[in-house]
């Protein structure tokens, strides 16, 4: 277990935000997760559990502790009905989990390929990308009850997830160290191409029936070529969520923009790209000081070099306003402004 005073917290967030916390603390293991809660029980301090920051923005120095997964490890269980389950390690990096799914031949989660961050925030956060959230797969949450200091498990249903939802975003915040994730794999792998520009992308390489590593190396050339490197240019992926609105709101809307872009919800409900409206507002390769929208991918707020939070949260406000005046439409952070 790590116990660190006067932290630096630059290297646990994307952004690359110099920001300092009073304690830092990680758990290897149960005991280490029982032990840290413990702590969070007496010292009555401020507290902020994270991943690997792929999906938080730094302000200030936090003045509290911060608490971290180390737990490591990915085993796989076949199942009598010839399903998979897989176990990881709450401190696992997401991708390689994808990875190691892949190399095993089993393809479930491919569409979610390069998501930064951790297997812990997978479940928090209700990762997603291409037609596919990881709420789909999950078979139940092993974690440590603060208040209790008791190992609980946590069955998906009763995490109320929804698009970027889950119950650890809202009543649970704060509640539990996750220490692991199991995640329900069926006996058949459905390899879904049809979402974004996938399909278009392997009939461009001449790929007609594609197995999980094609369509794994094609998503993350996809998001590679239009995703700022955060070793390179700072920034947390996509910084807004995509507004789910009214049918007859974006018909009405549709008539203004011809051919705008959508996906079907359901009957009642659309959802629109929030970079493709940030795009329309002009902002998409802009900056605002030393904060500034991806020339590639409007969806992207970077740190140009030496931007503090501040001048991010000015430029995300901003982008707000001017998205709600042009569309009547309001988007939302998805990312964690602390």
């Amino acid at each position: 277990m790590k116990d660190l005073r006067n932290y630096s917290l630059k290297p646990h967030n994307t952004f690359g935000m110099e920001a300092k916390a009073s304690r830092f603390m990680e758990y290897a293991n149960v005991a280490d997760a029982q032990a840290i809660a413990s702590v969070l029980r007496t010292e009555q301090m401020p507290y902020l559990i994270i991943g690997s920051g792929s999906n938080l923005l730094l302000t200030n120095d936090f003045d509290g502790i911060v608490v971290h997964s180390a737990i490591k490890g990915i085993e796989k269980r076949p199942c009598e009905d010839g399903s998979t389950l897989i176990r990881c390690g709450s401190g696992e990096l997401w991708d390689d989990v994808v990875a190691w799914c892949v190399g095993e031949r089993l393809g479930h989660l491919v569409n979610l390929s390069l998501i930064p961050g951790e297997v812990g925030a997978s479940v928090v956060q209700n990762i997603g990308a291409y037609g596919s959230e990881v709420s789909e797969f999950v078979a139940s949450i092993e974690a440590v009850d603060i208040a209790t200091g008791e190992v609980v498990t946590i069955a998906p249903a009763d995490c109320d997830y929804g698009y970027r939802k889950s119950k650890f975003k809202s009543d649970w915040k704060n509640k539990y160290l996750i220490t692991a994730v199991e995640y329900l794999l069926p006996a058949e792998t459905q390899l879904n191409v049809a979402y974004g520009n996938i399909r278009a992308e392997l009939e461009r390489k001449g790929i007609d029936k594609p197995t999980a590593d094609d369509l794994r190396q094609t998503i993350i050339e996809i998001r590679q070529a239009k995703l700022p490197d955060p070793a390179i240019e700072g920034n947390a992926g996509s910084f807004f969520m995509n507004p789910i609105v009214p049918r007859e709101k974006y018909e009405e809307l549709a008539v203004i923009y011809e051919g705008m872009p959508h996906y079907d919800i359901d009957d009642d409900h659309v959802k629109i790209p929030a970079g493709w409206m940030i795009e329309q507002c002009g902002w998409k390769g802009k900056s605002l000081g030393r904060a500034g929208v991806h020339a590639k991918q409007a969806l992207v707020l970077v740190n140009r070099g030496g931007a503090t939070g501040e001048e991010v949260v000015k430029l995300c406000e901003t982008i707000r306003q001017d998205v709600k005046e042009k569309f009547g439409i309001e988007i939302f952070p998805e990312v964690n402004i602390i």
